[in-house]
């Protein structure tokens, strides 16, 4: 749901990524399975509820920060505001794979972290994470974690898309650690049903209406034509189209997505891509969502219902809706205390 583009993989190619990935894990996941989930159990308890996360945790410590950052997010806008809906996804990214701790950001000189996986490969704007951190060491050195900035970048780049504004909570620390495997089997794919949604969001802590809040995020933005091109030329292998896919909209989507075509760019949301809004919740509902896990909010009653409201109402309550989500959302796993690092700067660890 996450995944706006897959770089410059073909959709077969990027799914068999997925599907090699599960293989290589199968025997030893069968042997090791209840040990993860207890991991896993604790982790959450431990850490996903936000714990020691909060409004103006920098107001002694850094107060300058908050406005040092928009102040870089801002310029950088102002030039390119296209990497706004790379930078908020980046921030969804790094939340999925081991919680909130800027692990997204970091490198690896072997192409093994987080950042190197496929569904990460078509995130863009690291530079202005990397901007925005030396602004801030500048007036507070060694106080305020990447995975923080992280978060604070990805609120104001979706505020100057004329997207709502919300309190970042703040106090998250740096992780150590940055995976490549763990991107693949933690952050959803574009063909995503509407159960492995679900199941995706609950084992993070967030709900149906989550995901159908979150997944309006995709009113800003591109995607590669090969993250959906199965479904306008062999979604099932037989060389059909997308049922749940308007027939009309595939017919224009063919002419500028060809069968191969890896590099081609479409606007997730035709005619106001550069605008956060709710006509994505528009789209859904004529079944002019890009990805199948767009089309998948229509066959739940629940997201179905949200999606209807939105589309119907003008957006009523989405923004507001959009603020909590991301609030709950940059809870998850979150390092705090004495746990992790403050990072010196964000691509390695300390």
């Amino acid at each position: 749901m996450f995944i706006h583009g897959t770089g410059l993989l073909q959709y077969s190619d990027f799914v068999m990524q997925y599907q090699k990935y599960f293989e290589v894990q199968a025997f030893s996941m069968a042997t090791s399975k209840l040990l993860i989930l207890l991991s896993l159990q604790v982790i959450f308890l431990v850490f996903a509820n936000g714990q020691g996360l909060k409004v103006g945790f920098y107001r002694k410590s850094c107060p300058t920060v908050e406005a040092i950052v928009k102040k870089t997010v801002d310029e950088a806008m102002s030039k390119a505001p296209t990497l706004a809906a790379p930078l908020l996804r980046m921030h969804f990214h790094d939340c999925f794979v081991r919680g909130c701790d800027g692990s997204v950001l970091l490198n690896s000189s072997t192409n093994q972290a987080e950042k190197d996986a496929p569904p990460n490969l078509s995130l863009r704007g690291y530079q202005i994470v990397d901007n925005a951190k030396s602004a801030v060491e500048k007036s507070c050195p060694g106080v305020v974690s990447c995975a923080d900035i992280l978060a604070l970048v990805a609120r104001d780049a979706t505020f100057a898309l004329k997207g709502p504004f919300w309190k970042v909570e703040t106090g998250r620390r740096d992780g150590r650690v940055s995976s490549f495997n763990e991107a693949l089997s933690n952050l959803l794919p574009p063909f995503a049903n509407i159960t492995t949604l679900k199941q995706g969001f609950q084992q993070k802590g967030l709900s149906a209406k989550d995901l159908v809040v979150l997944s309006g995020g995709h009113t800003i933005g591109t995607s590669h034509c090969s993250s959906f091109t199965n479904r306008l030329y062999n979604f099932t292998g037989k060389g059909d189209t997308d049922p749940s896919l308007d027939p009309n909209y595939i017919a224009k989507l063919k002419i500028k997505c060809k069968p191969n075509d890896q590099n081609t760019l479409v606007e997730m949301d035709p005619g106001s891509f550069k605008t956060f809004d709710e006509k994505y919740y528009t789209l859904v509902t004529k079944r002019r969502g890009l990805f199948e896990s767009d089309a998948a909010l229509l066959a739940d009653s629940q997201t179905m219902a949200y999606v209807k409201l939105q589309a119907t109402t003008h957006g009523s309550s989405f923004f507001k809706d959009f603020g909590v989500s991301m609030v709950k959302m940059g809870r998850i796993g979150v390092l705090t205390g004495s746990a992790g690092e403050i990072r010196k700067v964000c691509a390695r660890v300390n």
